[in-house]
């Protein structure tokens, strides 16, 4: 965090707050709703695991994903009740990995730090090996700390361009009775033709657990990028909207610094890109709390619990009431800046989904097209319901 740009809007606490201090009203009575503070009992548990084929022909199938992770967050993000997302990311078919394992990793464990998802798909490369879609199945079922809530969604998605069939130490049939075991849905996207011969043995996975089956073009991504009239104010708003949060705790400014990281690698990749990730950062998916005073006040943390020494040094010579100025000053222009995003959003969204209806039929499946009807149709499924329907 840059420290003169804290100062500064430290300086400028407005008389309406320190009034709101002088009436004895406390941050946790006067800092405004934000879409991450609804309360857990009105949430509902869901766990995503996205694993992908890195192996040498699969450069576009990662680009996609990196491409697409704030649109596939955004449609989820429609959901009612609110959920509780946690995405893992699992990678296979690089021979770094070890035939032990089935030249599969678990690059991520289940986090609801999206920014770290998308850090994590950021950081792939693309090498040749053998790719075990059974061995994937089994680690990811095996291995993850999977919700064990009785309505909670746990899905998997597996997405990759060989033979679904061919590990030799696991069956399609052993990894997907585990997967059912534990009330694991399996949807497989084959990276290929649907009528190659390879796409039965991606079908009898999805299908042997009640999953879902697709294929597309895992070279799609730049198809996909649809540039919008809001596009530019979005990327705006979101420059403002950095500046209100306020990194606390040892690992703050890691986390901080991450955020801004994900900003720029959004923002390499394409206008759209950037622009759907503000508007994750205006939805209720995105949560800061961890290292974000603004959020962590708002999920129901007292300011008092931080120690001195863990809060910004400009905080620190600040006493009780100045910091809790500060903090509801800071919520409120942060609810303003996402409201504002969230409207940008709806038609923004109206713009892409009219492109789309035009382009119906001529254009390529997409996997962040096929993630979103797959987690919707499965949400669908368990009682959840999508705004805007």
């Amino acid at each position: 965090m840059r420290r003169p740009a804290m100062l500064n809007r430290m300086n400028k606490i407005s008389a309406s707050l320190l009034l709101c201090v002088l009436l004895g009203t406390s941050v946790a009575d006067s800092v405004l709703a934000n879409p991450n503070s609804e309360g857990t009992e009105h949430s509902r548990k869901v766990d995503v695991v996205i694993a992908l084929d890195v192996s040498g022909s699969m450069s576009g199938l990662i680009a996609s994903a990196k491409q697409r992770l704030w649109d596939i967050v955004n449609e989820l993000g429609r959901a009612q009740p609110q959920p509780q997302l946690r995405i893992s990311i699992v990678s296979y078919g690089n021979p770094e990995y070890g035939a032990d394992t089935g030249f599969v990793r678990i690059d991520l464990p289940f986090t609801s730090d999206l920014d770290a998802v998308n850090q994590t798909l950021f950081g792939f490369s693309t090498n040749g090996g053998d790719e075990y879609v059974a061995r994937v199945v089994s680690t990811s079922v095996s291995q993850l700390a999977w919700s064990a809530e009785q309505d909670a969604l746990r899905i998997l998605f597996v997405a990759g361009n060989e033979a679904a069939t061919q590990d030799p130490l696991i069956s399609v049939r052993q990894a997907t009775q585990l997967a059912n075991a534990r009330g694991i849905v399996v949807n497989t996207i084959y990276c290929g033709n649907a009528n190659d011969s390879l796409a039965a043995g991606w079908r009898e996975v999805a299908s042997m657990t009640n999953g879902l089956y697709a294929s597309i073009d895992q070279n799609s991504a730049a198809v996909a990028n649809i540039a919008t009239p809001m596009d530019e104010k979005l990327t705006k708003l979101n420059q403002a909207l950095n500046d209100t949060y306020i990194a606390y705790g040892e690992a703050g400014e890691r986390y901080r610094e991450n955020q801004l990281d994900q900003d720029r690698n959004a923002g390499a990749m394409s206008s759209s890109a950037i622009a759907s990730r503000v508007v994750t950062k205006a939805g209720k998916l995105y949560d800061s709390s961890k290292w974000d005073l603004v959020d962590a006040v708002n999920s129901g943390k007292a300011l008092e619990e931080i120690e001195v020494e863990n809060l910004p040094v400009p905080m620190q010579a600040m006493d009780n009431e100045e910091r809790e100025a500060f903090v509801k000053e800071q919520a409120g222009k942060r609810e303003a800046l996402q409201a504002k995003i969230r409207e940008l959003g709806k038609d923004r969204r109206a713009f892409i989904e009219n492109v789309r209806k035009k382009q119906a039929g001529s254009a390529p499946k997409r996997l962040d097209e096929v993630i979103q009807k797959g987690l919707k149709s499965l949400a669908e499924a368990k009682g959840f319901t999508f705004e805007d329907e």
